[in-house]
């Protein structure tokens, strides 16, 4: 199994450059960074209702909120590596413009000579969703076309659309994504709504350690019968899962469910301390490292 990191939220003293330079160093995969663009605070004028959130939590708002423009942190980390893959872990794809978003993403791939993973997310905080403009009740409608627009303007060197939330004229994007017909889209669920969005929309699963390991086992199984069904190759879906343990027993058993890739969360650490938990975490999943 091949094993990224992710960084689960930034404290302003932490350096992306030298955290993407030390996993590369390390013979790690890949590296991930989240998004999230805005957090809500409840207060007298609006109660935050979501149940995976609760702002008087000073800690859970500190983990969602602080987080750098993914984009930004990984095109700084691409400029400084050569080999990791990096990615979004997972970019909320429906609070972008997809004409603003396709051009970052293929420029991101561009000049890191096609190393760039899309994760993607529909999001799970409703008022965050609905403060950048996203129909939250039909998010994975609004998400399915703006992934649609930019499959397009990654495509063809003119297009147009006209959809339900994206209408536009002929226009000409540039550039091209290195990645033919375009960056790897993974998406992350476990519903067989999701296992069906990824076999006709998408390139690979993103589950994460929410899911217990039969959880993940099953849903890789349903995952190939409905790619099968739908008269594609099942090895063609990629299965990347956030939150991997690491644990050796526990890394092989995911790796038997069907995981090809895991990524280890790194927590929040300051400036060494993080350069020096990376060690730390190298040597346990030493055997699975470059």
């Amino acid at each position: 199994m091949k094993i990224g990191i992710n960084i689960t939220h930034f404290k302003p003293e932490l350096d992306v450059v030298d955290v993407a330079k030390k996993v590369e160093d390390l013979g790690f995969d890949s590296f991930w960074l989240p998004e999230h663009i805005v957090v809500p605070l409840g207060n007298k004028a609006f109660e935050v209702q979501s149940s995976y959130f609760k702002t008087d939590d000073p800690a859970m708002v500190a983990i969602k909120s602080d987080n750098v423009d993914p984009y930004i942190g990984l095109a700084m980390s691409a400029a400084v590596t050569k080999r990791i893959i990096i990615g979004t872990s997972i970019s909320l794809v429906a609070q972008h413009n997809p004409l603003d978003l396709a051009q970052r993403i293929a420029t991101l791939d561009h000049f890191s000579g096609g190393r760039f993973i899309l994760g993607v997310g529909l999001g799970w905080l409703r008022e965050e969703g609905e403060i950048m403009g996203v129909d939250y009740d039909h998010r994975w409608s609004q998400t399915k076309e703006c992934i649609q627009v930019m499959k397009k303007l990654w495509s063809s060197n003119e297009t147009e659309f006209h959809g339900e939330y994206y209408d536009f004229p002929f226009i000409r994007s540039y550039p091209k994504p290195v990645q033919k017909p375009h960056p790897p889209i993974y998406f992350g669920g476990t519903t067989e709504k999701v296992f069906k969005r990824i076999v006709t929309d998408g390139d690979g699963w993103f589950p994460t350690v929410k899911e217990s390991l039969q959880e993940i086992s099953a849903g890789r199984t349903i995952l190939n019968r409905i790619a099968v069904r739908a008269n594609r190759d099942p090895t063609t879906i990629g299965m990347t899962m956030l939150g991997l343990p690491q644990d050796p027993d526990a890394i092989k058993q995911y790796e038997t469910a069907g995981v090809d890739r895991g990524i280890i969360g790194l927590p929040a650490p300051s400036g060494m301390e993080v350069l020096d938990e990376l060690e730390k975490i190298a040597s346990r999943v030493k055997e699975h490292l470059v």
